[in-house]
């Protein structure tokens, strides 16, 4: 299994990442040619790459918030007996194989992007995997020039990005907050703009800056996302043709 990672996901994106840095030393004066802003390429082409299931995953949303409110109406309801919730909860599963397949896809694909770039800036680009580098790729220099803007070092933690990536995962989720046609709780609201952003501060502490630059990049495309997807919709809301009543002769 751990073969088939590496030679199926693992090796094309980290030669893919090689190739964009090997592209950006080729480009003459230009000033910042390091890893850190291949990564922001590599992780604009990811996101188109999976664009066409994080399209998948926004069409779910609807059915995913009414699964949402069934559970909490199951749970208010049955609140004395915990052996009705977890039928009824697992009925609810069962009625919705859409839904949980779509989350379940993207929880892998999710895991499997953290295990990728965990493996590529703890040790891939220090050079454990240069065997991994196809014989098509061309020479590329090395040692590589593993830093962001030539002051982050990405293979090792960095404070400063750990506070920008707890800041844009903030103005993410308040941006979901205030552009979603779904009511949102109380509860909602502390656990996804506060305490989300703190819990990933302290989880990310101790993890190489790449995968914090790798964050900040994929979630300021969602935010873009979100941003275009509210003004499609108010767009449409504007311009929505209205009926009009007919006059008669």
């Amino acid at each position: 299994m751990l073969q088939l990672y590496t030679t199926f996901i693992y090796q094309p994106f980290f030669n893919l990442l090689l190739a964009i840095y090997y592209g950006l030393l080729q480009i003459p004066g230009l000033p910042y040619a390091d890893i850190g802003v291949a990564l922001i390429i590599f992780t604009i082409a990811l996101r188109f790459i999976l664009l066409p299931i994080t399209l998948a995953s926004d069409r779910t949303e609807d059915e995913r918030r009414q699964i949402e409110a069934a559970i909490e109406k199951i749970r208010h309801e049955h609140r004395h007996d915990p052996v009705a919730q977890k039928r009824l909860i697992r009925k609810l599963f069962i009625s919705s194989p859409r839904v949980i397949g779509a989350e379940i896809v993207n929880f892998l694909i999710q895991g499997l992007i953290f295990l990728m770039l965990f493996r590529i800036f703890s040790k891939g680009l220090l050079g454990a995997d240069f065997h991994l580098i196809y014989d098509f790729m061309p020479d590329i220099p090395r040692p590589l020039n593993l830093s962001f803007l030539g002051i982050y070092d990405l293979t090792h933690p960095n404070f400063t990005l750990n506070i920008i990536q707890s800041m844009v995962i903030f103005a993410v989720e308040l941006a979901s907050t205030l552009t979603s046609p779904f009511p949102t709780s109380r509860r909602d609201i502390i656990r996804l703009q506060l305490i989300l952003p703190i819990a990933s501060f302290i989880i990310f502490m101790t993890l190489p800056a790449g995968k914090k630059l790798f964050i900040i990049t994929t979630l300021s495309f969602s935010l873009i996302f979100i941003l275009l997807k509210t003004l499609r919709r108010f767009l449409r809301g504007r311009f929505k043709p209205t009926a009009t009543t007919a006059i008669p002769a």
